[in-house]
């Protein structure tokens, strides 16, 4: 059971988020996406921000219309409508990548004990339709991505990034570009295969054969999300290591880090050590960036719950232990907590890199690995666990609010103005 401890802090902590934020200079400097939920709202040309103060998640909402979704089915039918979206990630200094997928299932109706219906789940449609958007979360502007290949069945391409570059170094960018790595399975051995957008000319491209810098002939499980970090993009194998390129070059060079040695886990050799490793990925380990470099995180899965943070060198090239605490102790001393109530890393807070965002059960807490203090956040979502693939680390620099997304002389959609945003997150949405 959580402790007490942390608990009684919640009420406190909630009740000092619930007032929000009232004015300009209130923004805070980041944000944690957890929700993207799209709504019906047939009147509002853009996107909406929830904007919590960590640890309190925020969460943007989508007009479906703009998302060109499918008609739904007939309610009497076997067939049923599944259709949402995630921040899939982020750019560095504020912009959003969106994954909205609508999809199929046949779930026909069937009688339970006592006279009840419910739908039971038989079949799933394996290659939904799949759109991409650019989002500024503080104007609401959104950007469609045109579809890859003149298709909307993409649901194997899902390793994206979004990176940004300004003329002048600092501020808001000039231009971005949209980029995927993956493993080359139809061409040589040993090279990888980028395809990318870029808001200049407004087209997708593929580059292919790209040398590949792995040491071994392992191919790299990418379910992390992409991290944009020192002019480059992370795909990240949290079992192994990440892969980083350029993507604004004509010829992107990748390079490899490897984990911490102790961290590297072995090739799974059946598909249950398969789904084991995908469950860790994400969940008791993630990389993020902190105050300008780069951080691995992770916390063990049994008492006293050891949550241990690295530091990436200045040459890419090696990993330091920065920060080490146990959570344990903040359990009540009646043994071991359900897995449910395992704690499960949320963020990398992207400016103070002792501070560590984690959910138990379904409470989101801030660590901090200095004081060795852990402070009571929210509840995120009520009855059941929290996926914390879901969160993402948004920062929100002052230009943002006032700044457009990049683009090639396409029509972008227009959503509220920061005053609407800061309206917005003076209400509490629970």
């Amino acid at each position: 059971m959580l402790s007490r401890r942390i608990l009684g802090l919640s009420a406190a902590v909630s009740g000092r988020l619930h007032r929000g934020l009232s004015t300009a200079t209130s923004l805070p400097p980041w944000a944690m996406i957890y929700h993207t939920e799209l709504v019906e709202s047939p009147a509002t040309p853009g996107s909406s921000f929830h904007l919590g103060v960590p640890p309190r998640p925020s969460t943007l909402f989508v007009p479906n219309h703009l998302v060109d979704l499918r008609p739904c089915p007939d309610p009497d039918s076997d067939i049923v409508a599944i259709q949402g979206g995630m921040v899939t990630t982020t750019s560095g200094d504020g912009l959003l990548l969106l994954d909205f997928t609508d999809t199929r299932a046949t779930a026909p109706i069937v009688d339970m004990p006592g006279g009840s219906q419910v739908r039971k789940l038989i079949g799933l449609e394996l290659d939904p339709d799949i759109a991409r958007f650019v989002c500024n979360p503080l104007t609401g502007q959104l950007f469609r991505l045109p579809d890859i290949d003149g298709t909307k069945k993409t649901a194997s391409s899902n390793n994206f990034g979004v990176l940004t570059r300004s003329a002048h170094g600092q501020g808001p960018p000039d231009r971005y570009v949209v980029a995927e790595l993956r493993d080359d399975r139809d061409g040589e051995e040993g090279t990888f295969v980028m395809r990318r957008f870029f808001s200049e000319t407004g087209v997708w491209e593929e580059l292919v054969d790209l040398p590949s810098p792995l040491p071994l002939a392992r191919r790299m499980d990418i379910y992390h999300e992409v991290l944009a970090f020192d002019g480059r993009l992370w795909w990240v194998d949290l079992s192994w290591g990440a892969v980083s390129a350029d993507p604004f070059s004509d010829r992107p060079e990748l390079s490899f880090v490897q984990l911490p040695s102790a961290s590297v886990q072995p090739v799974p050799s059946t598909i249950a050590e398969f789904a084991a490793a995908r469950e860790v990925q994400g969940v008791y380990r993630r990389m993020g960036v902190s105050q300008g470099r780069m951080r691995y995180v992770e916390v063990s899965q049994k008492l006293p719950f050891l949550l241990s943070s690295f530091v990436l060198d200045g040459n890419c090239s090696c990993w330091t232990l920065e920060h080490q605490m146990a959570l344990g102790e903040y359990w009540e001393p009646t043994g071991p907590p359900p897995e449910e109530h395992f704690p499960r890393i949320a963020v990398v807070d992207p400016l103070n890199s002792s501070l560590m965002y984690v959910t138990v059960g379904h409470h989101a807490l801030a660590c901090d690995m200095v004081r060795k203090l852990v402070r009571g956040g929210p509840i995120v979502e009520p009855g059941a666990v929290p996926s914390t693939l879901f969160f993402k680390p948004c920062l929100l620099p002052p230009w943002l609010g006032s700044s457009r997304i990049p683009s090639a002389g396409t029509l972008n959609v227009k959503g509220n103005t920061l005053s609407d945003i800061l309206v917005r997150a003076g209400k509490d949405k629970n």
